[in-house]
């Protein structure tokens, strides 16, 4: 398989991971900011009632647990595509 057929094959796929890890980064999230705030909504950046330390805490959380999710799903999909096709979709 080239090159140019690899990417075109695998840009669905990685559309649809991108879709899955967003949702399950956002599921654990929302589970993390529960146990370790004790509130059950995480704070907007508009949110009046909340303090900066905590808006901030909460988006650099996020940030990461979603970077980490993405890294992985993509990783995972990286590696199965290979395993399917002997390729790695560059």
């Amino acid at each position: 398989m080239s090159s140019k057929i690899g990417k075109a094959a695998y840009r669905p796929v990685g559309v649809l991971l991108g879709i899955a890890a967003g949702t399950l980064a956002g599921a654990i999230f929302r589970k993390v900011w529960t146990v370790t705030a004790g509130d059950g909504e995480a704070p907007s950046a508009t949110d009046e009632d909340r303090r900066w330390g905590e808006i901030l805490a909460a988006a650099a959380l996020q940030g990461a647990i979603f970077a980490v999710v993405r890294a992985a799903v993509d990783r995972g999909g990286a590696v199965g595509v290979r395993r399917l096709t002997g390729h790695w979709p560059d």
